[in-house]
């Protein structure tokens, strides 16, 4: 399949992977229009760090996921949507679990049925790892029971459902991929790796939560791959399909590692605030990704010391964006 002259809607689109994403597509060619969280600024959040020229062929549309009048304009002509919109945020959910389900649950299901009355020939909706809570079981496969130890994974999990009783219900073709931990060039210092970067390169004191839990943590490029080949590949529809490197490691021996390749020495301090509710820590995450390898001849290309290297290098580049006093939610 060519992606030259196809239309595509990427929801999410100023996010961290969604502009990733939207930069991939536009590379191959896609007409790609991307939908954005409306605000006065006219922000287009991390979008704003792709190629200038790039950027250029991109149509923004500015307007509310929660909002279905919205979501089915945007979605109009296109063959293909991706759905990466959501508030991802963990600690914001325990705050704030009613506007995360409003997003994440009702969000989809505007683009579920917006894609079902437009007949959209395609769509890609963006799972978690975190629906899985704690391993039961590791390499964690697709029939590992789902676990909502937090209001954000219980979101992800009832949007999932939604996705899948869409197919089965109306034939929607529409494939879930549920990423594990992503990490790289533009993501905020909400997530553990760049909020360790930031510090690491700033302080010689640096503050984090459990040191303990276990995580499979793959590059966004890979990641990005991965949302493509499930667009690409027919056995995909209907399917939820893992896309994780296959290799854990302690949130601890990950602060070793960053420090080896920064090359400074720090202290690490257990912030009270960052530690998750005893019951709410997801503490092992490790994909078994066989079945992306199979449907979608899918496979992560960059080691976990490559990725860390150029993202290390990326938030050396724009430490401005870093409030590495304040932790971020």
């Amino acid at each position: 399949m060519t992606w030259v002259g196809r239309r595509v809607l990427v929801t999410g689109a100023g996010g961290f992977i969604g502009s990733h994403l939207v930069e991939a597509l536009v590379r191959e060619g896609a007409s790609v229009t991307a939908f954005l969280h409306y605000n006065a600024r006219g922000d287009s959040g991390m979008l704003r760090y792709v190629d200038l020229e790039l950027r250029s062929r991109v149509q923004p549309y500015f307007g509310d996921l929660r909002d279905p009048l919205a979501v089915r304009q945007a979605m109009q002509g296109c063959h293909t949507v991706f759905h990466l919109a959501a508030l991802i945020g963990i600690p914001y959910s325990y705050a704030h679990p009613y506007d995360v389900v409003q997003t994440n649950v009702v969000g989809t299901l505007n683009v579920l049925s917006s894609a079902r009355e437009l007949k959209t020939e395609r769509v890609i909706h963006t799972s978690t790892s975190e629906v899985y809570g704690t391993a039961r079981y590791a390499p964690i496969d697709e029939q590992h029971p789902l676990q909502g130890q937090s209001p954000y994974s219980a979101s992800k999990i009832g949007a999932d459902k939604l996705a899948e009783s869409f197919h089965l219900a109306y034939g929607l073709p529409v494939s879930t991929v549920r990423p594990f931990n992503t990490y790289g060039p533009r993501q905020s210092a909400r997530a553990v790796i760049p909020a360790v970067i930031a510090q690491m390169l700033t302080r010689d004191r640096i503050k984090l939560g459990a040191l303990s839990p276990l995580r499979d943590f793959n590059y966004v490029g890979d990641t990005v791959a991965g949302f493509v080949a499930a667009a690409v590949s027919d056995r995909t529809i209907g399917e939820v399909v893992n896309v994780g490197s296959g290799r854990e490691i302690s949130i601890g021996d990950l602060v070793q590692l960053v420090r080896t390749l920064v090359g400074r020495a720090v202290t690490i301090e257990t912030d009270e605030q960052r530690l998750r509710p005893a019951g709410s820590e997801v503490e092992r995450l490790l994909a078994d990704n066989r079945k992306a390898k199979d449907l979608m001849d899918w496979e992560p290309k960059v080691s976990l010391e490559q990725g860390l290297s150029a993202t290390i290098e990326w938030i050396e580049g724009h430490l401005d964006l870093f409030q590495v006093e304040r932790y971020a939610v």
